[in-house]
């Protein structure tokens, strides 16, 4: 099959493999951005895979103060788990710890999903029965006394089992500089698109992995067919003048979010073209046995 080739990137006829998950979303505000981004900065701190941090969890979109139930800047951040069980667990731990402790804050619920999380419910119990309930339109919401004031928290946040896990793109350039130039690009990009996240350091993987291992118990290994230092001893997947690779993994609240975040990203490694950025972009999968979504890359190009 001959290659696809836009603005002289070669994109790989191939696709992204993406599974089921649970999905959730909170706004927290504060007195200024600056501590609103820090809670929010915090609580999706060691959460860039379920394989080992129990959750994926980043931030959306920072909010402005006309867009906020209290008329404060505000931050919205996503969390992905398994089950909603996990997603319940690792959001009221992470709201307990991160955003009750950080100064001035206060959280809100943003995502109308079919289910709801015990948050404030939980959290209230902080308060040691000094902690009050005010319910407006039909939501309820507690006020926890804290040190510098109160801390105002929803009792419940949505849920929804519709979200998707595990899209990505698999960028692939002459060296290093290069191909994180792309892939910032790419990722500044997909930051643009509501209701999708890429949970990794500054949205970036570069140690993508592989089902399984030669060690007994890990159930996740490099990926050798992409490592450049392996090539010429591993069935590579690279040509000769690809120095490095890089990946974005993407979650999203819906199908459509992960498949225009994907969109937006490979459209801005193509804008950028291969003398800049990225030779080549592909797509990891499993054969298409890991998860029902399929985002073929063929499909999302300009």
């Amino acid at each position: 099959m001959p290659d696809i080739i836009r603005n002289g990137v070669t994109i790989d006829d191939n696709f992204a493999e993406a599974f089921p998950m649970s999905g959730t979303g909170i706004l927290i505000t504060a007195p200024n951005a600056k501590w609103a981004r820090q809670a929010a900065l915090t609580m999706t701190g060691f959460a860039t895979s379920v394989i080992g941090c129990g959750c994926e969890a980043g931030i959306d979109r920072e909010v402005p103060p006309e867009e906020t139930p209290d008329g404060r800047p505000g931050v919205r951040a996503l969390l992905f788990a398994m089950s909603s069980k996990d997603a319940e667990k690792q959001l009221v731990n992470r709201l307990g710890q991160c955003v009750l402790t950080c100064p001035g804050s206060a959280v809100y619920s943003t995502v109308p999903g079919e289910f709801e999380i015990k948050v404030g419910d939980a959290l209230r119990q902080f308060g040691d029965k000094w902690q009050m309930s005010k319910v407006v339109d039909d939501r309820r919401y507690w006020r926890v006394p804290v040190m510098d004031g109160e801390f105002f928290c929803e009792g419940k946040v949505g849920l929804t089992k519709k979200s998707v896990g595990g899209g990505n793109l698999l960028i692939m350039g002459a060296d290093w500089d290069k191909t994180m130039r792309a892939t910032e690009a790419a990722v500044s990009a997909i930051d643009g698109v509501a209701d999708a996240i890429a949970p990794f350091p500054g949205g970036i993987v570069r140690s993508g992995s592989k089902v399984g291992s030669k060690y007994k118990g890990m159930s996740a290994s490099t990926n050798d067919a992409y490592c450049p230092t392996l090539r010429g001893v591993t069935k590579s997947e690279l040509d000769a003048d690809i120095g490095c690779v890089l990946e974005i993994v993407i979650d999203g609240l819906t199908d459509n979010a992960v498949r225009e975040a994907m969109r937006a990203g490979l459209h801005a490694i193509i804008e950028m073209g291969p003398e800049q950025g990225a030779k080549r972009v592909g797509a990891g999968n499993y054969g298409g046995k890991l998860g029902p979504f399929h985002y073929h890359l063929k499909e999302l190009l300009p």
